[in-house]
């Protein structure tokens, strides 16, 4: 099974999670998303595992947000586009084992899927 966290250092709910999932000794692959950005196809995956729209998974407070008017956007692939273009908007963290995903707020969340 593979366990994987799309893991900000920064960000306090991110830390939980990742020290939750090591304190479970969970095996775990750490992707620092804002240095390794996922592409387009793993945020539509990861979407379709979570059943949610896109802007569901966006930080919608970023400025990146407000700069690109992305309220305003409609588009599905236009609003997986700005992730990818701008990883800050995703919503950290979020925890992915085998074929299902969860987001980490709250950290506890997570132990859903394992």
């Amino acid at each position: 099974m593979t366990t994987t966290i799309w893991h900000n250092p920064r960000c306090s709910k991110s830390r939980q999670t990742l020290q939750l999932l090591r304190d479970r000794s969970v095996e775990l692959e750490i992707v620092e998303y804002l240095k390794t950005p996922p592409s387009k196809e793993e945020i539509a995956a990861v979407l379709k595992m979570l059943d949610i729209k896109p802007r569901k998974l966006m930080r919608t407070s970023e400025e990146v947000y407000r700069e690109h008017n992305l309220a305003d956007e409609t588009s599905d692939a236009a609003l997986i586009e700005a992730m990818w273009n701008y990883p800050i908007l995703i919503e950290r963290p979020i925890v992915i084992h085998d074929d299902k995903a969860m987001i980490g707020r709250p950290p506890e969340a997570v132990l859903a899927i394992l």
